[in-house]
């Protein structure tokens, strides 16, 4: 049957290219509108379009077709309608400009909006002020590469989200640029999907955000000034590697935040100035490994609803508090980390602490605690705080200590 399937597959596409035709749109052409254009064309012809700006509402595509853009011409959605609907296979949109689409919270109108279509590809188009941008339902084998999507929205019930997919698989989101929406990239019950090399800057909420999606990968991004960097919630198997988070700051943002997710892989990763690297909440069986965690408020926060994580070979430096926890009970294992706030000898020489390290500090558990104690940071105080509890602990909890902390930095160049 597969083989059938392949073969019949082979036949229609060479029957489509044998039998193509390219329809040219707008400059001096007899086609001036791009629904006309798409009425006469047949599957598997090109629409090439000229630059200019086309204001034509709704275009609705339901054939395959490759539609590509010279000089990116502009299609207007003049703040009332969504641009390009498709329920089509092997569509190709390429080299637009989607300007201006309505804002309907209930039908989430976006410049660009897949309905159960397959192996499509979006490719190097723009996007400006577009309530969400490029919006997938149900669809996969979908490629997203080369796109910029801007806005400038004040407030979240303003904008949609950049990217926004549910129900899909085998997706890939490679090399875009997204700021200024509420999500950059939004993942609902999406699977075997690929994210790479995309930027997420200045999103209202988060740069990337994870719900009920399994067996996803995302390498190489940077998530930098957004509300909180990437939300992963509810979700097994997620590997995360090689990807910045930069300056998320604010009362409640972080980096990353890991809620209720298992057997996952964070490596590679570097954590910098964010109010809080790593939140932890209710996560099991993760590996946490050969991070950098540099100058961020809190490095580390490891809820005690946690279990079974390994956090090992990373570099803690020139963070405010390196680890802090809301319990007693540890079960996780943390061993092998870097952490500039160690004291210990190294008598034998083997690179490793010859003495455990506590990275939990009293202050820290005050802070926690108490966050109006962030006072007297810096104080006589604290000092005298800290310097006692190490001597006899009585706040922190006593089994949470790498039991062999490096002496060195990691260099994972």
């Amino acid at each position: 049957m597969r083989i059938r399937l392949i073969l019949i597959t082979g036949i229609l596409i060479s029957f489509f290219a044998g039998n193509a035709a390219t329809l040219v749109i707008g400059g001096n052409q007899k086609i001036k509108r791009i629904k006309d254009a798409i009425s006469l064309a047949q599957p598997g012809d090109t629409l090439l379009i000229h630059p200019g700006v086309y204001r034509e509402g709704n275009i609705i595509l339901e054939k395959t077709l490759v539609i590509k853009g010279l000089d990116y011409p502009v299609l207007d959605g003049e703040n009332q309608f969504e641009i390009f609907t498709i329920h089509a296979n092997h569509v190709v949109i390429e080299g637009l400009k989607f300007i201006n689409t309505g804002i309907a919270n209930i039908n989430d109108l976006a410049a660009i909006k897949l309905l159960e279509s397959k192996y499509v590809r979006i490719l190097r188009n723009q996007f400006e002020n577009t309530f969400f941008g490029i919006y997938l339902a149900n669809s996969a084998h979908v490629w997203i590469e080369e796109n910029e999507l801007k806005s400038e929205a004040e407030a979240e019930y303003q904008i949609g989200n950049g990217i926004h997919l549910w129900k899909c698989n085998n997706i890939t989101i490679n090399n875009n640029i997204i700021k200024g929406h509420r999500d950059g990239i939004y993942f609902e019950f999406v699977t075997n999907s690929l994210i790479t090399n995309n930027h997420s800057e200045g999103n209202m909420r988060y740069g990337l955000h994870f719900m009920f999606s399994n067996n996803d990968e995302y390498r190489n991004n940077t998530f930098k000034d957004n509300g909180a960097g990437v939300a992963v919630m509810y979700t097994k198997a997620v590997v995360m590697v090689n990807n910045n988070f930069i300056h998320n700051w604010g009362a409640s943002a972080y980096g990353l935040l890991l809620k209720d997710i298992r057997d996952s892989q964070v490596t590679g990763n570097t954590f910098a100035e964010n109010s809080v690297g790593i939140f932890m909440e209710g996560s099991s069986r993760n590996n946490i490994q050969q991070n950098k965690f540099y100058q961020n408020g809190y490095a580390l926060k490891l809820q005690a609803s946690c279990d079974d994580n390994e956090i090992t070979q990373n570099n803690f430096q020139q963070n405010t508090f390196d680890l802090v926890t809301n319990g007693s009970l540890v079960l996780n294992k943390i061993e092998a980390n870097y952490w500039d706030r160690y004291e210990g000898y190294d008598l034998d020489k083997d690179k490793t602490g010859d003495v455990p390290y506590r990275p939990i500090s009293m202050y820290g558990t005050i802070v926690e605690r108490m966050p109006e104690a962030i006072l007297l940071w810096r104080s006589f105080l604290v000092l005298l705080l800290d310097k006692a509890e190490k001597a006899i602990p009585v706040l922190t909890p006593e089994n949470l200590m790498d039991p062999a902390p490096v002496m060195r930095p990691y260099d994972f160049n």
